[in-house]
């Protein structure tokens, strides 16, 4: 096996390729897919590549080229629809949900919608609220839908290829807060298990569940506390429709505290979801209120300085898991 040492991009780009490349049934939607400024480097040249009939740079109609991919998937296909920003794919939520959702489950499984919707993540930078939304709670609700969230290269290309080859509606979710980051990748194809989390860090006084960017701030948060005599396990859910709820479970049984950390707002979130689902079947074994990490439940703000504010991070993780431990 062949190891090297890519970005987050680069693994997605690469993950793309190697599906194009091994699997006709594989083709690439979307807008933008052909420029960098829609796509970072996640999509380069692949269109030069594969041709412009496999990398189809769509209009302007999160509806109606989502709708045709969900299509071209009922009748064989293997598509990926890419949106380069999140906020806009609420545009194409009546075919994914209507549709992708519950073909399979209407006919009785006889027909699958073997579709993966890829939507991009966009905060910071002073985008403001309409461009800056991390809505993957909206999706995590609904039946018959898979959720990934991957946090690293490995993981990026791995659920990607996962999710293309599992046969359901997929959303793929991937930030570009990420997007630089670098960790060693195999040049072989493979798969990450859809639904399997990963411990990142052993510990035994405090559980940390968290997702995506916000994993990288987990991190970041678990290594400071250390340095104070605070040993914190860090899970990646990596999925989270379905997500791994036995490894939850199996940590906070050792730890008896839980801080869940998403980069979304708070009322009805992942972290709600976690925290709901530990207390109703861990809760003898805590020993402090389950903590939840995320967004205020406010629109994203314009102003560089408010972002500061609004945006969580390793500190905010930190001062939760601290208030834990003294309550």
């Amino acid at each position: 096996m062949t190891i090297r040492s890519l970005s987050y991009a680069e693994a997605i780009r690469e993950a793309h390729a190697q599906l194009l490349a091994t699997d006709p049934r594989v083709f690439l939607m979307g807008q933008g897919v052909w420029s960098p400024w829609y796509a970072g480097t996640t999509l380069q040249d692949l269109e030069k590549e594969f041709g412009r009939h496999r990398v189809i740079d769509s209009p302007v109609s999160e509806n109606a080229t989502t709708g045709a991919a969900i299509g071209a998937a009922i009748a064989g296909m293997r598509p990926i629809v890419f949106h380069p920003r999140m906020d806009f794919m609420l545009l194409a939520v009546d075919p994914i949900v209507n549709q992708a959702a519950n073909w399979s489950y209407m006919f009785a499984g006889r027909v699958g919608v073997p579709i993966v919707v890829r939507s991009v993540i966009n905060r910071g930078g002073e985008q403001g609220a309409q461009h800056s939304q991390s809505l993957q709670a909206f999706f995590m609700h609904v039946p018959g839908l898979k959720v990934v969230m991957p946090s690293t290269p490995y993981d990026a290309k791995g659920l990607l290829i996962a999710a293309v080859n599992d046969g359901n509606p997929v959303m793929y979710i991937d930030d570009r807060w990420l997007y630089a980051e670098t960790a060693e990748v195999p040049e072989e194809m493979y798969s990450v298990p859809i639904g399997q989390g990963i411990v990142r860090r052993e510990g035994r006084d405090v559980t940390i569940v968290a997702t995506s960017y916000m994993m990288k701030q987990a991190s970041k948060a678990a290594e400071a506390l250390a340095e104070r005599g605070v040993d914190s396990e860090v899970i990646d859910l990596r999925s989270i429709k379905p997500w791994d709820q036995d490894l939850v479970f199996a940590s906070v049984r050792k730890t008896g505290r839980l801080v869940v950390a998403d980069g979304a707002w708070r009322t009805c979130g992942m972290a709600a979801e976690v925290a709901a689902t530990v207390a109703g079947g861990a809760f003898r074994y805590l020993k402090a209120p389950i903590a939840r990490v995320t967004l205020p439940d406010a629109p994203a703000p314009s102003s560089r300085m408010l972002e500061q504010v609004y945006y969580p991070d390793a500190q905010a993780i930190i001062a939760a898991v601290e208030k834990l431990l003294v309550g």
